[in-house]
């Protein structure tokens, strides 16, 4: 069965990879499990976290063992200067090289582009976790270890996946680029940079970018079609020219971080409206066909309310919870500077308070109008309170959502490889979260993209006890290798 998409065919009934090679390259990756189990252990036990300035040095080991690891399989690898950042008392320290390596130059064949990162989120025992963190840990068939799921092993599992043609001399289906880098957790730092400067170079020949920095909804595996972006605002309210004592000056002037709560309180109602402005009103509204998309979807309200420890969610349906978790603005309060957090009973008047707050926004939504949008409303709420303090409003990150096509031939291909290693349909789903990349790599490059998951709906990225499972990283490897021969039928003829 073939289908036609803007020009190109995809031939989307079967996986046109001979039988007897197909099971061959399974029963390799299974065989090897083992070995991939320790090459996960070997990378999670190196600190790469990419937020601690002093861990900087583990974290260029970290991407100098990826580039070593692809360079004994034969690829062409470099190892790219990316600059440094400026750290906020004015030195600078050097980036983490962003490693790219190439596996084949066929010009008959599409080449596919595989984006990860190795870098993770910090990790101590302390936090809470029930294992060491970089110390790779077996449980009930789970891997627990910090940047287990996020990123490590689906990176890991890529390259398994090259190296199974490799070892068992089955050519490979499609050329194979990688650009796998060392900052995402801390906002990809020089990448768009890198990725802009080299659009004409290394991703001249490239056709498609597949991202598997994502996950699951349920047990049931997935393709992920779109993100939501970020815009994340400081809101600083300043008033005395310094703290004051609540006993000696309390009730006689007004208070900063009373006019920034009663500012707060406007963004949002109790029943989760957004209540700015033009924020809603740029939202197209949901579709019929979203609708049902949405209704077909595995997913548990009460595991979901489980897991993560609450009585009541804001939605009791579905469809509503998954349009409004993925489809739909959300605004977020994630703290107050300027306030005394120690324990024990504080007397203090802060002088100066700054909110955190973040909008997720969605198509259809401008990063510049939201900015501008914020800006006015909160500055016309705080001139009503009539304050003598002064507020001031700062957007730090105005990353952009980013939507494909979920009749694209990628897509289609993905379902076709996943059912012939899980034997189920998968979900199509979006991230509420936001991954700028993905939009980087939509303008910059023009290329057609996929996010393609293996990590499980549990394995708790950014939190305590993050873990990839054992079958999920073996079946992901599985996967990809029948993702890789599945995107070789798309044909670039024209017709």
């Amino acid at each position: 069965m073939c289908l036609l998409y803007q020009g190109k065919i995809i031939l989307s009934a079967v996986i046109i990879i001979h039988a007897f090679q197909y099971e061959e390259l399974v029963q390799y990756v299974d065989s090897h499990q083992e070995e991939y189990v320790e090459a996960l252990r070997d990378w999670v036990a190196i600190e790469s976290d990419s937020s601690d300035v002093l861990k900087r040095p583990d974290l260029h080991r970290m991407m100098e063992m990826t580039a070593q690891k692809l360079r004994l399989m034969g690829g062409s690898v470099e190892l790219v200067d990316i600059g440094e950042q400026e750290l906020p008392d004015g030195q600078t320290l050097a980036l983490p090289k962003v490693v790219t390596a190439q596996f084949g130059n066929d010009p008959n064949k599409s080449t596919v582009c595989i984006y990860g990162h190795v870098d993770v989120q910090p990790a101590k025992i302390e936090d809470g976790w029930a294992t060491e963190p970089y110390n790779l840990t077996e449980i009930d068939g789970n891997l627990y270890g910090r940047g287990a799921s996020d990123n490590k092993a689906p990176v890991l599992a890529w390259i398994h996946a090259v190296e199974a043609y490799q070892a068992l001399s089955v050519e490979l289906p499609v050329n194979v680029k990688f650009i796998i880098e060392g900052m995402e957790e801390t906002g990809s730092n020089g990448l768009d940079a890198m990725i802009l400067a080299q659009r004409d170079t290394f991703f001249s020949d490239v056709d498609y970018i597949i991202i598997s920095d994502c996950g699951w909804l349920s047990r049931r595996p997935a393709l992920t079609y779109g993100t939501r972006g970020n815009c994340y605002f400081f809101a600083e309210v300043e008033g005395p020219k310094q703290d004051l004592h609540s006993g000696v000056y309390g009730g006689t002037v007004i208070e900063p971080m009373t006019d920034l709560i009663g500012i707060l309180d406007t963004l949002i109602s109790p029943s989760g409206k957004i209540l700015i402005p033009g924020i809603r009103e740029a939202v197209a509204p949901l579709s019929d066909e979203e609708w049902k998309m949405y209704q077909d979807i595995e997913f548990d309200i009460e595991n979901y309310k489980s897991k993560i420890g609450v009585s009541q969610l804001m939605y009791s349906n579905k469809v509503d919870l998954l349009a409004h978790r993925w489809r739909y603005p959300t605004v977020s309060i994630h703290g107050i500077e300027g306030a005394f957090s120690a324990p024990g009973s504080k007397t203090v008047i802060p002088a100066k308070v700054t909110a955190k707050f973040s909008i997720r926004q969605v198509p259809n939504m401008d990063p510049a109008m939201v900015k501008k949008q914020v800006t006015d409303y909160l500055h016309s709420v705080f001139a009503k309170r009539k304050s003598p303090n002064k507020l001031k409003v700062t957007m730090i990150i105005g990353a952009k959502p980013w939507l494909a096509d979920t009749q694209h031939p990628l897509y289609e291909a993905g379902k076709v490889a996943v059912k012939r290693v899980f034997d189920v349909d998968p979900d199509l789903i979006r991230e509420g979260g936001t991954i700028p990349i993905a939009r980087t790599f939509q303008d910059v490059t023009e290329k057609s993209i996929i996010m393609l998951p293996i990590g499980g709906f549990d394995d708790g990225l950014h939190s305590q006890n993050e873990k990839m499972s054992r079958y999920n990283y073996i079946e992901g490897t599985k996967l990809f290798i029948a993702y890789l021969h599945q995107v070789s039928q798309i044909k670039k003829t024209q017709v």
